[in-house]
This record gives structure tokens, C-alpha cells and sequence, in this order.
């Protein structure tokens, strides 16, 4: 029997709340019951001590080498180590690249983990799928992004969204696959909410969060308020689980684009000149403080991509020659820019009192090749890379892992996609041994078999 307590809120005898409803609802296109979700739920899904924790994983398109960047071989011969040199850091325990002398100021905030790897094909896309939802998509199947998996397991906090991508998803990665930044077969409703716009810009504004010219804001209101009458008069809310979906993804619309929290949240000119140069003004400087606004304003999950593609622009990706990027143009250009950023970012969050409650992790797709190629760059190279965190739990200023003396291929404690993605949901406070509603109504385990947090940096 359902119980009306007012507009918008049912709850059954047994203690469903309209809330559960709306997840079924929102589940019921790929075949999760209510019992079963209901028993998800009491099973403990989440740790609610860790509610208030967000995260923000910052991509880095293109891959860094690693062996010029956080794992370098001062040892090995010219052809493997590269050109740069390595410079201590606030952390006794590694060192790291002379191109990033702002990562060596606060090497006591982040630990590195030096043993990454995966089996996946050495394509762009293939590696962005594995180190975002920590699977490799098979059969079909597209897995949800980590922010997704977020997204429907604890809902959103405030009138923005669950998961925000900034600038925007990512574009083309030579592989022609899907790129692993979706909610996957939890449906289009935790897609993440992109920018599509370069927060750089002088004319920089967020269109998404305005309706059309030609729907005013009393028509919106009238519409709410339709919809509000015709859940009232609602008598079997449990038979209507289409209705319940377009009502929640209507009321999550009318709140973004009338929310002045949800605006303010986005206007990077409340922010003092000096900060909004102390991030850079770059498309990436600036991404990384409009997270820091995003977490602060209750956004769960962020996730901001370096660059958008690997074409046409230079990146992370260094095979030496045009149209890709050589190892001059990662140390004049990529570096600087990536250096303060990001180094800005985890300082700010530390100023703010905020780290403790944000983990922010560095991804890439793979590594690069221990031997320069003849063009002066370094290939595709997925057996072998470097990850780092900070923040959300992590005790800073560690190394976890070891490559073998030329970056090749971990020597010790080798790290999986599925083990990184496990260590976000680990200092999120998620149950790594629950389950999704995944294709066919078939229980989809939230992590692959064996897949652990690293417990190493906690």
C-alpha cells in the first residue's frame, strides 16, 4: 500500500520512498525489479561516512611517457632514458622529471603507482574504456564510467549534476570505439553533463544551463507544475516506471537551468584574477579550477580531459613528427601548462580544507615506449605506466609499484584498470562487492573478480 505525504514524496508501508521509486523507474528499461533493487540497497552499496566525498580524475589524452615524467631510468642508456633529468621532490621516496618542477613542490600531496598495465590494444580508445570503467567493452556491452556508477548509486547532492566532463567528452581516438566517458547500460540518464565550452574564453558561458529563447521561465514553471498534478493523482506509482523516469529527468532539467547555485557554481568571474592566473589561462588551467568550484558546489564526480582528441592538436601523444607531438613540444608546451594546473588545483584543495574529502587521480590510456623511436618520440605502450592520487583518503608522498630497469613492464605489485577504478570507489565509500543492474537484468558486479583497491595508498 502506498502512503501520499504531499507533493512528491510517497512512501509504501514497508518504508520505500518515492526516491526508490525513481530509481526503478530509471532502472526499469534494462530489467532491474523492485525487490531487486531494494535488496542492493540493504545490502550496502555505499558507505554513508564517505558520503560527502567527491572526486575529480583528471585524463590525460594522449598518454604521458613515463619514463620523462614519473618513472624515469637515470641509468639506462640514451635511447631509454630520454633527454631529461630527474629533480628530487618534497618526497624522499621518488623523484621526478626537471619538466615538472611544480609536481616536485608538492610531491608530499600525491603518491605515484608505478606498476600499471593492461592487455587491451594499444589504441587510444581501448585504453580510455579500460581506465574508466576499469573494463574493456565486450560482447556489446558498454560499461558505465566510474562518475556514472557514482551517478546512480548515490543520486546528486545539490541542483547540479552527479558527474560533470570538462570541457566535453572526448572526441576521436583512431580506434573508431566508444570511449568509455557514458553511464553505459545504466542508461543515458547518468551520462554526464558536458560543458561544451572553453572555460578560457572572455565570452566563456554555459549554454546548456539556459533553456531555449522561446521557452520562457513561467512556461517552465507551468509545465513543473503540471507535472507535480499528475503525480499527486497517481494510484499505482509502481505500474508507471516510465512516467517516473521522465518526471525525474524533467525535475533534474528545471533545477539545473533555474538554479541559481547551479549558475553561480559556473561563473569563473566570482573568482579573484589572481587565482583564476594562478590555475593558468588555459582551457585545462581553467577546467581544473571550475572543478574545484564544481566539488565545492556538491558535484560528485568530475572528470576533466586534457585534451579532446589526438588529432590536430598537440598532447601527450609524442611520437615525434607531425601531426603528433614531439618530446620538444611536450617539454615547451604540454608540461608547463599540466604542471600549474594541476599543482594549483591541490593546493587550492588543501587551502580550502578540502583534500581530505576530494580524491583527484591522474589517468592515461597506456605508457610510451622504452626506446625513443627514429622520429625522436615514443610509441603506444599499455604494458607499462604511471598513475598517481592525491587526496580522498591517500597518504601522500609514496610510490606503490616497480617497473623493470627500462619502464617495460611491471616488476612489482602489477596494478590493473580494474584495481585503479576499485581505489576511486574504495575512498568513495562504495561496496566493491555489490552488484549493478546490468544488461537483461542480470547482476553486473561493480568490480571484475579479483579487482581490489591499492591499499597501499591509504
Amino acid at each position: 500500500m502506498l502512503r501520499l505525504q504531499g507533493r512528491g514524496s510517497t512512501t509504501t508501508c514497508d518504508g520505500t520512498t518515492r526516491r526508490d521509486f525513481m530509481q526503478v523507474g530509471a532502472l526499469g528499461a534494462i530489467g532491474l525489479s523492485l525487490p531487486q533493487y531494494l535488496a542492493a540497497k540493504e545490502h550496502g552499496e555505499v558507505d554513508r561516512s564517505k558520503d560527502e566525498r567527491s572526486c575529480i580524475m583528471i585524463f590525460n589524452l594522449g598518454a604521458p611517457s613515463q619514463l620523462d615524467t614519473f618513472d624515469m631510468k637515470p641509468d639506462a642508456a640514451a635511447e631509454i632514458r630520454g633527454p631529461f633529468k630527474p629533480i628530487s621532490t618534497r618526497s624522499s621516496d621518488f623523484q621526478i622529471s626537471e619538466i615538472l618542477p611544480k609536481h616536485a613542490e608538492i610531491a608530499d600531496k600525491f603518491s605515484l603507482v608505478r606498476s600499471c598495465h593492461h592487455t587491451g590494444a594499444a589504441v587510444h580508445d581501448a585504453g580510455w574504456q579500460m581506465l574508466q570503467t576499469g573494463r574493456l567493452f565486450s560482447g556489446g556491452v558498454n560499461t558505465p564510467h566510474a562518475g556514472a556508477v557514482l551517478s546512480y548509486l548515490r543520486g546528486r547532492k545539490t541542483d547540479l549534476p552527479a558527474h560533470v566532463v570538462l570541457p566535453e567528452r572526448m572526441g576521436r581516438g583512431g580506434g573508431n570505439l566508444p570511449n568509455g566517458q557514458s553511464g553505459g547500460f545504466l542508461g543515458k540518464a547518468h551520462d554526464p553533463f558536458e560543458l561544451s565550452a572553453d572555460p578560457s574564453q572572455p565570452n566563456f558561458k554555459v549554454p546548456d544551463l539556459l533553456p531555449p529563447s522561446e521557452i520562457t521561465p513561467a512556461r517552465i514553471d507551468r509545465r513543473r507544475k503540471m507535472r507535480a498534478i499528475v503525480d499527486e493523482t497517481l494510484n499505482n506509482f509502481e505500474s508507471s516506471e516510465n512516467a517516473a523516469l521522465l518526471d525525474r529527468n524533467f525535475e533534474a532539467a528545471y533545477r539545473m537551468i533555474t538554479s541559481p547555485q547551479a549558475k553561480d557554481a559556473f561563473d569563473l568571474t566570482k573568482e579573484k584574477t589572481s587565482t583564476r592566473e594562478r590555475y593558468g589561462m588555459t582551457r585545462f588551467g581553467q577546467c581544473c579550477l571550475l572543478a574545484r568550484r564544481l566539488v565545492e558546489s556538491g558535484v560528485r564526480f568530475v572528470t576533466i580531459n586534457t585534451f579532446l582528441t589526438v588529432f590536430d592538436e598537440i598532447t601527450w601523444d609524442i611520437h615525434g613528427s607531425k601531426p603528433f607531438t614531439s618530446i620538444e613540444g611536450m617539454k615547451n608546451i604540454v608540461a608547463p601548462m599540466y604542471d600549474q594546473a594541476y599543482s594549483a588545483l591541490i593546493e587550492d584543495l588543501d587551502e580550502r580544507g578540502m583534500l581530505d574529502d576530494t580524491m583527484v587521480c591522474n589517468f592515461a590510456e597506456f605508457g610510451r615506449t622504452p626506446r625513443v623511436n627514429p622520429a625522436g618520440g615514443r610509441d603506444h605502450w599499455p604494458q607499462c605506466f604511471t598513475t598517481y592520487f592525491a587526496g580522498g583518503g591517500v597518504q601522500g608522498g609514496r610510490v606503490v609499484g616497480r617497473s623493470d630497469p627500462i619502464g617495460a613492464v611491471p616488476a612489482e605489485r602489477p596494478v590493473g584498470p580494474g584495481d585503479l577504478v576499485a581505489t576511486i570507489f574504495h575512498s568513495l565509500g562504495l561496496n566493491l562487492e555489490s552488484h549493478l543492474p546490468g544488461p537483461s537484468g542480470r547482476p553486473f558486479p561493480l568490480v571484475d573478480f579479483g579487482c581490489r583497491e591499492i591499499h597501499e595508498l591509504f
